[in-house]
């Protein structure tokens, strides 16, 4: 018997990167696609956001729900964008946003960064969120055409080139979603199976 569990995202670049970074993990689990309305993202940091998502999700198909929410931090830049990464440049728009990013660092040496990612889970009463960091530096330009979001100019430590630059496969082995879902994906297991 397979158990369904909702993916609280309507951004498919998160579904596809999620299911190969849970791959193997998902067995005897159907992950499905979320198709209700969007909550307001209210919170202030990003495992509250997590949650509100995953909340949402659970309460409008009555399923399990898995939920994160992520983005970039700027040491520089006093942790911004942070949670309103998605929407840093006043949209959605991947490339706007990086510019932005690009042009507020115009100048900075101290170009430190990191991705974070908090993973939530709801089942019912029961919450649970992790959180994965990925370290890493701001580049002076976009490289490399994989990716989404901040991904081409944000080479992560101990790398030589961006996270648009490494292969998919690269990136789901150390990402900070890599580490927030594998951080949770035991205790989904343990709950739902």
């Amino acid at each position: 018997m397979t158990v369904r569990l909702v993916l609280a995202t309507h951004n498919p670049h998160k579904v596809d990167e999620l299911r190969r970074i849970l791959g193997a993990q998902l067995e005897g689990i159907e992950l499905v696609g979320y198709d209700g309305p969007e909550p307001v993202e209210d919170g202030l940091t990003f495992a509250e956001n997590a949650l509100i998502k995953a909340r949402a999700a659970a309460a409008h198909t009555g399923l399990a729900a898995i939920a994160d929410d992520s983005g970039i931090s700027v040491d520089a830049l006093g942790g911004a964008p942070g949670i309103h990464s998605a929407r840093y440049a006043g949209n959605r728009d991947d490339r706007e946003n990086l510019e932005l990013l690009l042009a507020n660092l115009a100048g900075r040496s101290d170009r430190s960064s990191q991705f974070t990612c908090a993973a939530a889970l709801v089942v019912g009463d029961f919450e649970h969120v992790e959180v994965g960091v990925w370290p890493g530096t701001v580049l002076l330009e976009a490289a490399g055409a994989g990716g989404f979001g901040y991904d081409p100019v944000f080479q992560p430590a101990g790398h030589t080139v961006s996270a648009a630059e490494m292969t998919a496969d690269e990136k789901n082995a150390v990402s900070h979603r890599a580490r927030a879902f594998g951080q949770i994906m035991p205790v989904v297991r343990d709950r739902l199976l």
